[in-house]
């Protein structure tokens, strides 16, 4: 009794951190993923930081002067072409977004709803063009839109025309279609998830009430999809702003984003700096626009419900 009576009390004090690694999902979850969020904390937290010293800084010919400045954000805002530019980024951004889910939702709400069998076949299919490489896509297009390309060929035999459609390329016409195609199936695929998930016996139920096949795309379908949606707008809008490979090739002068003005800091300007207080009003903006979106479509959700 006595040897049970001091033992006891010293078998149950403590931390046991192997106890509570055991009992806890949460910890044990975390601890499993410690080592990838340790990589994407250092490599996404440190060149963003060094990105960001580097917009206080002055580019002086090969040197940096490291006193703090914001001579460069100054330089932004008084050159009112950087902002036009940025404007017209974010713009043609949404177009591109714009266009790809209202091609991506049919395609999505096709093999959601009227495939029966093969579904994983199809969406196989949808990403078999983007096992190329992104150049060799956006060259396509080139292909397609040039002055004597695909397009303008088909129409001279067929009559249509007798002098090539010098505005199919070099413009942000020619950029928003390339864009839009090259991110397709990141579009197609959330909403896919999205509508997936839809319990059919929701659909019966509004059509046993009487609504047609549109209202109840419009009241039921079109609202629990939106999750899907949203996700899919977000997986083309962020990286479509900052691109500079597509509007270099298809763009012309007149296509040029805000990806080719810094990359030219970074490049043949030699202003890094400069560069990098650009890609922090850029991201700032962005991510400006896009709390902006979510408040909407949050709110929009609110409503419907």
């Amino acid at each position: 009794m006595k040897t049970s009576s001091t033992t006891a009390p010293h078998h149950n004090s403590g931390f046991s951190l192997a106890r509570l690694f055991q009992t806890s999902e949460a910890v044990r979850g975390y601890t499993l993923l410690s080592p990838t969020l340790l990589a994407l904390l250092l490599g996404l937290a440190m060149p963003l930081a060094v990105l960001f010293t580097l917009s206080f800084w002055i580019q002086d010919y090969l040197d940096f002067i490291r006193t703090f400045s914001l001579k460069n954000y100054i330089d932004f805002f008084q050159k009112p072409i950087y902002g036009k530019i940025l404007i017209k980024s974010i713009r043609m951004s949404g177009l591109v977004t714009l266009a790809t889910v209202l091609l991506a939702y049919p395609m999505a709400y096709f093999i959601a709803f009227r495939v029966k069998n093969n579904k994983l076949l199809w969406l196989i299919l949808i990403t078999v063009p983007f096992w190329t490489s992104y150049l060799l896509r956006v060259f396509a297009w080139k292909i397609m839109l040039g002055y004597n390309g695909v397009i303008n060929s088909g129409l001279k035999a067929l009559g249509f025309i007798s002098e090539p459609l010098a505005f199919l390329l070099y413009n942000p016409t020619s950029v928003v279609i390339t864009l839009a195609h090259a991110w397709a199936a990141f579009a197609i695929l959330p909403i896919y998830v999205s509508l997936e998930k839809i319990d059919r016996s929701l659909l019966e139920a509004a059509r046993d009430l009487g609504e047609n096949a549109w209202m109840t795309f419009l009241r039921v379908t079109l609202p629990l999809s939106l999750p899907g949606v949203i996700a899919a707008s977000l997986l083309v809008f962020i990286p479509t702003v900052g691109d500079y490979v597509t509007p270099s090739l298809v763009g012309g002068p007149s296509g040029i984003m805000i990806g080719n003005i810094i990359q030219s800091m970074f490049g043949k300007a030699l202003n890094w700096p400069l560069g990098a207080a650009i890609s922090v009003i850029s991201m700032l903006t962005v991510a400006l626009m896009i709390s902006l979106f979510l408040w909407g479509t949050q709110s929009f959700r609110r409503r419907v419900a």
